[in-house]
């Protein structure tokens, strides 16, 4: 049998990956790499493997390393320029969440994908938990009938983890991130449920509370986007890492009726892992018709011992699945997980614009990418240059050094 061989980037995030990699036949783990010594020697003695090659090296890593494909699972901020230049060296790509942080990022990667032909697969893998999972089927085979309104939610109060997951560091990309930004788990199963493309997007922010402040994060406390689709739909996504505590929660209602998951509060549920429908045989019959079950499918079994309740795996499952020609394997493109992250960016474009929505380009057309190749605006003074914005659209709140002093003693990570 041929074995993809595949390298990871990133082991703190990427140990789910590398864990995946040991139990699919299909899939030989070559090389793994990350700045951070001490996890990468950590990995080494648990892995004890001497056929994998390690890295403190991208570039090392990157020349050197025997592999088809490669995992990134590093910065958020930090994807799209190691997938430009995986996808250029002739490897395939999948990355984590998000796939850009600019405009210019998105032309440069999409055009990077063209050019290769290589497959880009974006690890959205809240597109995979069950009840999402099943809304897709649901909706594919027709069940719902036309797609009409839906929500997508994702509340992760961070506070008791950001010691650890911004090391106390003020410029990390967690702490310069605006409400808006980290979407794609809310708004991105929707999309992946329809298949509709969004066309447009009104942004609004919660504004930077005691939490934000303490954590020494400057964004909103969270970030809802209003998301019209091309067939006159709309999505509402919310999310946020200031929240005082935990949500994610789908519905879709549709033309023959609703399908929800579980919610987080309702105890005993099975949360995203439950779904409730209530569907019409035909247009306009509206009787009710409410069920409620744990959805499963022939991967269900081996995919729980995987996190994020199991959806990690089918992200690189279906990953592996399309390398090896299954042509109809289950991933997001490039143009998909661009579609994605744009309801979030051209959000906050909104709120800076007062409120005003903003129009989301189509980029599988090449004449729409030309407006956007020099757009570099974000909260990164290293990547934006003169195009810098905020992390908050009422203008960065003065965070104490004390803060991040805290932060970084708390830490337990570095």
């Amino acid at each position: 049998m041929k074995k993809v061989k595949v390298g990871v980037v990133g082991v703190y995030r990427g140990k789910s990956m590398i864990d995946y990699c040991a139990q699919d036949e299909r899939v030989k783990l070559t090389a793994i790499c990350d700045i951070w010594k001490d996890g990468l020697n950590k990995v080494k003695a648990e892995l004890n493997d001497d056929s994998i090659a390690f890295y403190d090296s991208f570039d090392e890593f990157l020349k050197t390393a025997d592999m088809d494909a490669v995992v990134l699972a590093n910065y958020a901020t930090e994807h799209a320029p190691l997938a430009i230049r995986c996808l250029k060296a002739g490897k395939h790509v999948y990355s984590e969440v998000l796939p850009v942080q600019t405009m210019a990022q998105a032309v440069e990667l999409a055009e990077t994908v063209e050019k290769s032909g290589k497959v880009y697969a974006y690890a959205e893998n809240y597109c995979y938990m069950a009840a999402p999972r099943e809304m897709k089927r649901l909706y594919l085979n027709g069940d719902l009938g036309e797609f009409e309104y839906g929500e997508g939610e994702y509340f992760h109060n961070c506070e008791p983890g950001w010691a650890d997951l911004t090391y106390g560091d003020e410029n990390h990309w967690r702490n310069r991130m605006y409400a808006n930004f980290y979407c794609t788990h809310s708004v991105g199963p929707l999309l992946h449920i329809t298949g509709l493309r969004p066309v447009k997007v009104s942004g609004f922010e919660l504004v930077h509370n005691k939490r934000m402040a303490r954590m020494g994060a400057k964004g909103g406390l969270a970030g809802v986007e209003m998301v019209t689709l091309e067939n006159g739909a709309v999505i509402k996504s919310v999310h946020g890492v200031g929240i005082s505590k935990n949500s994610v929660w789908y519905s879709v209602y549709g033309s023959l009726g609703t399908a929800e998951s579980g919610r987080e509060a309702a105890e005993g549920s099975g949360h995203v892992s439950r779904i409730y429908t209530n569907l019409d045989r035909y247009d306009g019959e509206c009787v009710d018709r409410l069920v409620a079950y744990n959805p499963v499918d022939s991967l269900s079994g081996r995919a729980m011992a995987n996190g994020h309740g199991g959806s990690d795996f089918y992200c690189m499952y279906n990953f592996i699945s399309k390398l090896l020609g299954e042509k109809d394997a289950d991933i997001i493109d490039v143009y998909e997980a661009l579609d994605m992250f744009f309801c979030g960016l051209l959000g906050y474009r909104s709120v800076l614009d007062g409120g005003a929505p903003a129009e989301i380009p189509d980029f599988k057309n090449p004449n729409v990418r030309e407006k956007y190749r020099h757009d570099t605006a974000c909260t990164d003074p290293d990547v934006a240059g003169d195009k810098l914005i905020p992390s908050y659209s009422k203008g960065n709140p003065d965070i104490p050094a004390s803060v991040y002093k805290n932060m970084k003693e708390k830490c337990r990570i570095r």
